[in-house]
């Protein structure tokens, strides 16, 4: 028989609402994603937010507000960015959630709709009673056959 202290208790039930509070905040982002929202979008992130995304440059920090906006406007109609999240790691103020991001939709720019997955690491960081996001970094796999292809065709 085992006996779970008060303490223990609190414990359980802060980290389950952590984590339903960080899955709700990134699904919040996808929503936006979907619906244009550059405005959403960059409120879920930290001020000085460590961002290591697909475009140039290598890194960046923080969110800024007109270059999503412009980012969303390449696009035919919503973006759809979903998110397959392994697992949610919360130690006191901080978390971690590593997974996947699946983006698709028809950029302007391209003759036919687009959809591919990349590695996703998100961290975040308690500001008050909520989360923010301090770093986000996202990869795509490459072919190392010579020809240095994304490997677009490949899934979680």
């Amino acid at each position: 028989m085992s006996t779970i202290t008060l303490n223990e208790q609190s414990s359980t039930v802060n980290s389950l609402k952590d984590e339903a509070d960080i899955r709700a905040l990134i699904e919040s982002v996808h929503k936006a994603h979907h619906g244009k929202n550059a405005a959403a979008i960059v409120a879920a992130y930290a001020q000085d937010a460590a961002i290591f995304s697909l475009a140039p440059p290598l890194s960046h920090r923080g969110m800024d507000l007109e270059k999503k906006k412009a980012w969303l406007d390449t696009w035919e109609g919503p973006s759809i960015v979903s998110r397959a999240i392994s697992a949610i790691t919360v130690c006191g103020h901080f978390a971690f959630c590593p997974g996947f991001y699946r983006l698709s939709g028809t950029p302007k720019a391209a003759p036919q709709p687009v959809t591919f997955w990349m590695r996703a690491t998100v961290c975040l960081s308690r500001s008050g009673s909520s989360w923010l996001i301090d770093h986000e970094h996202t990869s795509v796999r490459f072919y190392m056959d010579g020809s240095l292809r994304p490997a677009f065709d490949l899934k979680p």
